[in-house]
């Protein structure tokens, strides 16, 4: 049986004049591009869409790895980078930028503190039932805590909605129903959030292959020879450790937060942090 491994992350017109570095990106494309295909034929989306939104990246990628270019010149400079015709890349340009301004969920907060704040656990350290309305601990005063600008009844009917928790009217006291904030029956905010985690997962990845690998942490580790009872204990730790770690670091991360905002320091930066597990059937191999 082989062992656990760690495993850092670490357009020319004709495939035979790539470099080795460009071959060898192109071929890391080929796993990153895979489950990207499933989605796009799962949902019906067409090759067209596809190649639009990678072109409208490509300009805006070129774009920012040229910041000091004149705008006369920027447009040749982006055509001869990419590839693109230089009225190709007009048209691109008059688009919009289909990187999404990185928006705080008010939603995703609430939780996030719900299940992660020591004092909002019971003695079995099990996130506590709420009373609806009423000084802390209660639904009202963590939602006032998250934000002023949404009444914490229109969040609760969210969650509800989301079936993330569950309002119990006869006692009116709430609870949550789950471990981790999974929209259900909420398809676009599911997509939004595949998109984010995976687009700020990649983008460390390549941060880290760009310059000098410290930039990011960004390690996976990989066994094989696993049973499938062996897998569901894998989860089973897996979901422990995720519990572990939520429960340590969002609230230091609230700590740092308040301490930025009580010494006027700049508070220019977001951070995500993440884990992620995937299993999958081995290829067969010959003994």
């Amino acid at each position: 049986m082989r062992n656990p491994s760690m495993s850092p992350s670490g357009d020319p017109s004709a495939l035979d004049t790539l470099s080795t570095d460009q071959q060898a990106v192109l071929n890391a494309l080929d796993g990153v591009l895979a489950p990207l295909a499933q989605l796009c034929i799962a949902r019906g989306i067409r090759i067209r869409a596809v190649e639009d939104r990678l072109r409208v990246a490509l300009v805006q990628a070129a774009r920012d790895a040229h910041p000091t270019q004149s705008s006369t010149r920027l447009t040749s400079r982006i055509s001869a980078t990419t590839g693109l015709t230089r009225r190709e890349v007009a048209r691109l340009e008059r688009q919009p930028d289909p990187a999404r301004e990185l928006r705080r969920s008010p939603l995703s907060e609430l939780f996030t503190r719900w299940l992660s704040n020591p004092g909002l656990r019971d003695p079995n350290n099990k996130p506590l039932k709420l009373p609806r309305q009423g000084p802390a601990p209660s639904f009202e005063s963590l939602a006032q805590s998250i934000t002023r600008d949404v009444h914490p009844r229109t969040l609760l009917d969210e969650l509800c909605r989301l079936q993330l928790v569950a309002y119990d009217t006869a006692s009116d006291s709430v609870q949550l129903l789950r471990e981790a904030f999974v929209p259900r029956g909420d398809w676009a905010r599911m997509l939004a959030f595949l998109g984010d985690n995976v687009g700020d997962h990649f983008r460390a990845a390549v941060a880290n292959v760009l310059q000098d690998g410290k930039q990011q942490i960004e390690q996976s580790i990989f066994a094989d020879e696993l049973s499938a009872e062996s897998l569901a204990r894998a989860r089973d730790l897996m979901t422990q450790q995720w519990r572990t770690l939520l429960a340590q670091v969002a609230p230091q991360l609230e700590k740092m937060i308040e301490a930025d905002r009580e010494s006027g320091r700049s508070q220019d930066h977001s951070l995500r942090i993440g884990l992620f597990t995937w299993s999958q059937a081995m290829a067969t191999t010959p003994e």
